[in-house]
């Protein structure tokens, strides 16, 4: 998501590159956004954006009823009565599969391609709304078979194949949640997940493929089930890769036996649902050791959802729109299986790496299926970026017309060449700030927006930010201070699974009356957002959140190791990359060996994008006298920076 520094942008303009990037007047003019502001009566996004801003309920109520059909209407449009746990579109019954599917099956979307997926062995599928509607049918009367009840929490466990869309749709057809473990996530992360979550029915395939490497998903999903001691009565297996796996005739079930038989066809209702009842759990790192299951409802995240895609990334009904992301994240869950498909969007989903079997694969799939939408992560256009100009311009990228980037910095370096390179200086790239807990965009730009490099620029419409210091007063022009959300939003998480408690304390308590995010960020002269970096215990990998306290615990876990503490620091590639300092137990001596055994074991322990950049074996860590380590006190020694107040430093 945007971010950049003083340093970063006075660069910028130091070296001669233009302020502001301007999108086309025919592409703002023509926008969806500037649509819905003529039928409002206003000429401008910053008028429509203050009319939101003044009647943010009669702006959220109008994305209801535009996008999206309710069986029964809501008798009240935000209930703040018990503040912070927030309830939107009360009364309301609807659910996000006759959105996103029914629907389309009996209007003009039936025949037209919902899902094209491609994988790294060139394999290829089409779907259309009618085929997705029959998918997800019977699939949900595959579920129902297995005893999945409306309530229940399915644990999902896939490659990014069609089927783990459908399994989320199912899942939220019949009423019960998902709760979609990333793919490359490892045994313990995954076992915990279940154990939480209380997951009787896991989903998992016989593998995936990444890198022309088959990932071990039923391997890995036997031992978390193993260590979950009884809890899971079925594992569903969906074949993807025919290699040979153990099975566990018992509790192993496969999902194309199960779908053959003639009952799965059967028509299964979509059930009606409280706009507040759950829809999904999806767990994220925090700054203690036990990832939180935040709980998003059913009725207000679709609402957010649909209006966000539609008016930043300007959908039309002839787009072809590819999100690179993993649905095993709220990414993927917003922007691929739930938004676009609202919309009626036709969508590329690709299985595997971007750079194999070479790196252009991606502008191959871009010029084949002629991408008009392209979302991806700065970290793929970092790591596409070293290849070179040359490599997308041997590909037909003439369709594109919109780029997006999301889930951690993106350089002024990357998003220039992102957009003078592969948008062929035409595509204006939207930038977005948003996280698991918002559900969708809260700050981007959209087809009106002058653009900067970094920034990602002003609030969506309805939401209202703010910079603050940690007193609660507005933070001064282009100083540094706490991002926060100052009122209510429809996508917002609801709780922490089974911990209410915690959800007030992470999110409500530290600057009363506000949402704060964890990014400190600043505001500059022109009121555009700048995101610095995360202010508690939480590391940003390519994009994904790791909390310090899971690595030192992995780190910890090894009979060597008697103590840790892991930063972040900047990386050219990835963002930001685990750096950790270990003290050793007494008969343990540093070496070279120990450090890269110490590095498989947390890649063992939380999966491959956990493992450290490096290992660095120390006598001491810099702590308070209360015995916290001062994480920042390294940061600052690694980077060569001043170390600042070491007045709680231990003696």
């Amino acid at each position: 998501m945007a971010i950049s520094n003083e340093s970063t942008a006075a660069t910028s303009e130091q070296s001669g590159a233009p302020k502001f990037y301007y999108p086309s007047e025919e592409l703002a003019q023509n926008s969806n956004i500037m649509a819905y502001a003529r039928e409002k009566g206003f000429s401008s996004f910053e008028e429509l954006y203050q009319w939101t801003i003044q009647e943010p309920q009669q702006f959220w109520s109008d994305m209801a009823t535009r996008f999206l059909e309710w069986y029964q209407p809501w008798n009240q449009v935000l209930d703040e009565s018990n503040a912070p746990f927030f309830k939107w579109f009360t009364g309301g019954k609807i659910n996000i599969v006759h959105n996103a599917v029914d629907r389309h099956v009996n209007g003009p979307n039936r025949d037209k391609t919902a899902l094209i997926w491609e994988s790294e062995q060139g394999e290829s599928r089409r779907y259309t709304y009618g085929q997705l509607a029959e998918e997800v049918n019977r699939f949900a009367n595959v579920l129902r078979s297995l005893g999945v009840q409306k309530g229940d929490i399915v644990t999902i466990y896939l490659s990014r194949v069609p089927e783990l869309l459908f399994a989320m749709l199912a899942t939220v057809k019949i009423g019960a949640m998902h709760s979609v473990v990333y793919g490359g996530f490892s045994i313990d992360a995954l076992q915990a997940r279940i154990v939480d979550a209380k997951s009787r029915v896991v989903i998992t395939g016989d593998g995936g493929w990444m890198n022309n490497k088959i990932v071990e998903l039923k391997k890995i999903t036997d031992a978390a089930v193993d260590e979950a001691q009884g809890l899971v009565e079925k594992v569903l297996v969906v074949r993807r890769t025919g290699h040979d796996i153990a099975f566990n005739e018992s509790r192993d079930v496969w999902y194309h036996e199960l779908a053959a038989q003639p009952a799965m066809d059967e028509p299964c209702a979509t059930e009606q649902m409280d706009a507040e009842d759950p829809m999904f759990l999806l767990y994220t790192s925090g700054s203690t050791g036990t990832p939180k299951g935040l709980v998003h409802s059913c009725g207000g995240y679709q609402v957010q959802v649909a209006a966000t895609l539609s008016f930043t990334f300007d959908i039309k009904p002839d787009d072809v729109y590819w999100c690179t992301a993993d649905p095993g994240w709220i990414t993927g869950h917003s922007y691929i299986v739930y938004g676009p498909f609202i919309l009626g969007a036709t969508q590329v989903v690709y299985e595997g790496a971007p750079t194999y079997p070479n790196p252009g694969r991606w502008w191959e799939i871009a010029q084949k299926y002629g991408v008009t939408i392209q979302y991806t992560a700065p970290t793929a256009v970092r790591s596409l970026m070293r290849f070179g100009d040359e490599v997308p311009r041997q590909y037909d990228l003439s369709k594109l017309r919109l780029l997006g980037s999301v889930g951690e910095p993106i350089n002024p370096e990357a998003w220039r060449w992102y957009y003078r390179v592969v948008g062929q200086e035409r595509c204006p790239i939207m930038d977005t700030w948003w996280q698991t807990e918002t559900g969708g965009f809260m700050i981007a730009p959209n087809p009106t927006t002058p653009l900067k490099p970094g920034s990602g620029t002003k609030p969506f419409l309805g939401i209202e930010a703010d910079v603050l210091t940690e007193e609660g007063q507005p933070a001064s022009g282009n100083d540094d201070g706490l991002l926060v959300i100052k009122r209510p939003w429809p996508a917002m998480l609801r709780t922490i699974h089974g911990d209410p408690q915690r959800y007030v304390d992470t999110y409500w308590s530290r600057l009363p009356g506000n949402y704060t995010a964890g990014d400190s960020a600043r505001k500059d002269e022109d009121g555009y957002y700048w995101i610095i970096g995360r202010i508690d215990d939480v590391i940003k990998v390519s994009g994904y959140r790791l909390g310090t306290a899971e690595v030192e615990s992995a780190l910890v876990s090894h009979p060597a190791v008697a103590e840790a503490a892991a930063i972040g620091l900047p990386h050219e590639l990835k963002g930001n990359a685990i750096h950790t300092y270990v003290i050793l137990r007494q008969g343990h001596e540093p070496s070279d060996a120990l450090a890269d055994e110490l590095r498989k074991h947390v890649g063992k322990e939380l999966g491959p994008i956990a493992r450290p950049e490096t290992v660095n074996f120390v006598p001491n860590l810099p702590k308070t006298r209360s015995g916290k380590i001062m994480r920042r006190v390294l940061k600052a020694r690694a980077l060569g920076l001043p170390e600042g107040d070491l007045s709680t430093l231990e003696g």
